[in-house]
């Protein structure tokens, strides 16, 4: 079976085509912080990712009506188990509506269904970032008018979670892992026994800061600057994800420069130093929801093949347990693979409402 993967990332767009399990195709096509600029929401880029990801699929060669599926990445629904969904009416709503925010993987789903449709092919999502399995404790913040939300890199954590399983010969039901999903946002969640009952909210100020997000900032601060009159409501949301983190420091979430900088400037070491501080930090609270029992620290995503920021980290976290680095992102496969259960009849696409 021939399927085509869509992956919009926050500054990225991912494009492939399997076989079964075997890649035929597959394209990374970046997008600088300038690139993104002349666009004001995410809902904006559709077309222009559309495009991007038509053009891919012309140079491959492999005509469209080979396809059996269209699989996007999941975007901010509502809260659902996880798995693998057929696109429908109800999700496509949601995603244009940002029922739970607006981000570039919201254009996962509804790109996958425009191509699905115009061949007459099934579309889907697997394992969307709004996978919620937090235990009740997670839920509370601390304000009563304010719940924690499940919003994190699901699938490419799940994907090397299963994949660390695999490789070591271990059940992913059996162990306690802290995974790290680090690229344009990163995402920290401790699995326990096959659920994430806990995660930062990457998209919405939780956890470390990242190459273009700003994570958990000082709340007293926040509020003042949020009421000083510069900025609206929109223009705040934009400078916390998508120009906060390196971007908001540095203008680039491009870190092979903002690595090449550090060499001369001695402040940009220190903010990258600070970043893989924060990161550490966020490992260790998380191992406190298993009481410190855990069996691997991964480390993924594009920011993984960075040596120096994965040894940072390292060096401050082994003490918790060994830490394994799974360099890139995972998700292209893993998005094959939920359609694959589904459409050979290993298990039902489940239904989004």
């Amino acid at each position: 079976m021939k399927l085509l993967i869509v992956n919009p990332g926050s500054t990225s767009t991912k494009v492939a085509i399997f076989e079964d399990t075997s890649l035929i195709m597959d394209k990374t096509i970046r997008h600088s912080a300038a690139d993104l600029a002349p666009y004001a929401k995410v809902t904006d880029q559709y077309d222009m990712r559309k495009e991007i990801i038509m053009t891919q699929i012309e140079e491959s060669g492999i005509p469209m009506t080979q396809l059996d599926a269209v699989v996007g990445m999941g975007g901010l629904l509502k809260p659902i188990p996880g798995g693998t969904y057929r696109v429908n009416e109800a999700m496509l709503k949601d995603l244009r509506s940002g029922v739970q925010g607006l981000h570039a993987s919201n254009l996962g789903g509804l790109i996958a269904h425009e191509i699905a449709k115009e061949i007459d092919k099934p579309s889907f999502i697997v394992d969307p970032v709004v996978v919620d399995e937090f235990d009740d404790i997670s839920r509370i913040s601390g304000h009563p008018m304010i719940k924690r939300r499940s919003i994190f890199h699901a699938l490419n954590q799940k994907a090397i979670a299963r994949q660390y399983c695999s490789d070591a010969g271990k059940g992913y039901f059996h162990v306690n892992l802290v995974v790290v999903h680090m690229g344009g946002g990163i995402s920290v969640g401790v699995h326990a026994k096959g659920r994430v009952i806990d995660a930062t909210n990457a998209l919405d100020g939780e956890g470390p800061f990242s190459p273009e997000r700003s994570g958990g900032l000082p709340v007293g601060d926040l509020v003042d600057l949020c009421y000083s009159g510069k900025f609206t409501q929109g223009e705040m949301r934009a400078s916390l994800t998508g120009k906060g983190g390196m971007v908001g420091y540095f203008g680039s979430n491009n870190m092979m420069e903002v690595e090449e900088r550090a060499k001369t400037d001695p402040e940009v070491g220190r903010v990258i130093d600070a970043m893989a501080y924060q990161i550490s930090k966020e490992i260790a609270a998380l191992s406190t929801a298993v009481n410190g029992k855990i069996d691997a620290i991964l480390l993924t995503g594009g920011l993984a093949h960075w040596d120096y920021l994965v040894k940072q980290i390292a060096k401050r976290v082994k003490f918790i347990a060994e830490v394994n680095a799974y360099p890139g992102e995972h998700e292209l496969l893993a998005l094959a693979l939920g359609a694959l259960r589904v459409l050979k009849g290993e298990e039902p696409a489940k239904i989004y409402e």
